[in-house]
């Protein structure tokens, strides 16, 4: 089961997700938090999979929070949750390596696929969202992967992961075991120089993979 931190200004909208995602047998809230800093505070304490992240809160906003939260805890998974539908919020938020971002405006269904995907190594942007930021994204420079001497199919999984599939996904793709795309995302890491896998997706899709 995976134990969620909910971290969110408004009390109501707490229980509100909590209800929702308990929905899911796999899904166990353990954790609330009213800002980004008592975020923190939780996870020194407690262990942590997954946290579901507003943008703006008082004391520590989510998008500080989760810059903090990755330099510490690389493996907890942030999903950015806010009612803002702002492309700058979402680019920065990857960039510090949340792991997808929603609106609040998104239905039960979709909030419980969006811990899935993220957990499964999957990346989550809204439609909305994605549909802005995207372009940004391609306006960077173009193919650059080449001069990092990636192989065909270092290039075939970092476009895969582009693409927001997961490594079991992957696997069945390409007819490789989950152990091998595991492996294969490790060392394009290293030659890349990327934090994490948000990052190698962010990768991907900027330069077109």
């Amino acid at each position: 089961m995976w134990r969620v931190l909910l971290v969110e200004d408004q009390a109501i909208v707490r229980q509100g997700l909590k209800v929702i995602l308990e929905q899911d047998k796999n899904i166990e809230v353990t954790h609330e938090a009213e800002n980004g800093l008592q975020a923190i505070e939780i996870l020194e304490k407690y262990t942590i999979d997954f946290i579901m992240m507003d943008v703006r809160m008082p004391v520590m906003n989510g998008i500080e929070a989760t810059r903090m939260i990755k330099k510490r805890w690389p493996e907890v998974k942030i999903l950015i949750l806010t009612t803002f539908n702002d492309d700058d919020y979402a680019m920065t938020a990857l960039k510090e390596g949340a792991n997808g971002f929603l609106l609040k405006t998104s239905d039960s269904t979709k909030l419980i696929e969006a811990v899935h995907s993220c957990m499964h190594g999957g990346l989550t942007i809204h439609d909305e969202v994605a549909a802005k930021v995207m372009p940004k994204l391609l306006q960077s420079a173009r193919r650059e992967a080449v001069t990092i001497d990636l192989s065909p199919r270092e290039l075939s999984i970092t476009k895969l992961v582009g693409e927001g599939k997961t490594n079991k996904e992957i696997s069945e793709e390409l007819f490789l075991s989950i152990g091998t795309v595991k492996n294969h995302i490790t060392q394009i890491l290293q030659k890349t120089g990327l934090r994490d896998r948000t990052q190698l997706a962010i990768f991907a899709i900027k330069h077109e993979l």
